[in-house]
């Protein structure tokens, strides 16, 4: 049973499960309300304490929470185009809507 603890240890964060992050994270001291975390947050906080230094990733895709907001807004703005008869206008936000939500389903 020792070697399955020493494997998971041996194995990169990144390639580890939310479950055994958390393991992991009950051990140091440093790291409170690791149950409540998900596997970003955990690695992020495990590295943290650790001392190892982030690489920043490449910029990915806005947050779900920001996707809906820009939803939002557009949707507004088409309402606003479909009121003055602007029918090119109200076409192009439905497709920026379109393509939003696509991406806050992936």
């Amino acid at each position: 049973m020792s070697s399955k603890k020493k494997a998971a240890k041996e194995k990169p964060l990144d390639k580890m499960t939310a479950k055994e992050l958390r393991e992991l994270a009950k051990e140091i001291p440093g790291i409170t309300g690791a149950h409540g975390m998900n596997k970003p947050e955990l690695i992020s906080s495990i590295k943290q304490a650790k001392g190892i230094a982030e690489v920043p990733m490449k910029k990915s895709d806005s947050s779900v929470r920001e996707l809906k907001v820009k939803l939002k807004t557009l949707k507004a703005k088409r309402v606003t185009a479909l009121e003055s008869d602007n029918a090119r206008m109200a076409l192009i936000y439905r497709r920026r809507i379109t393509k939003l939500k696509k991406k806050t389903r992936r």
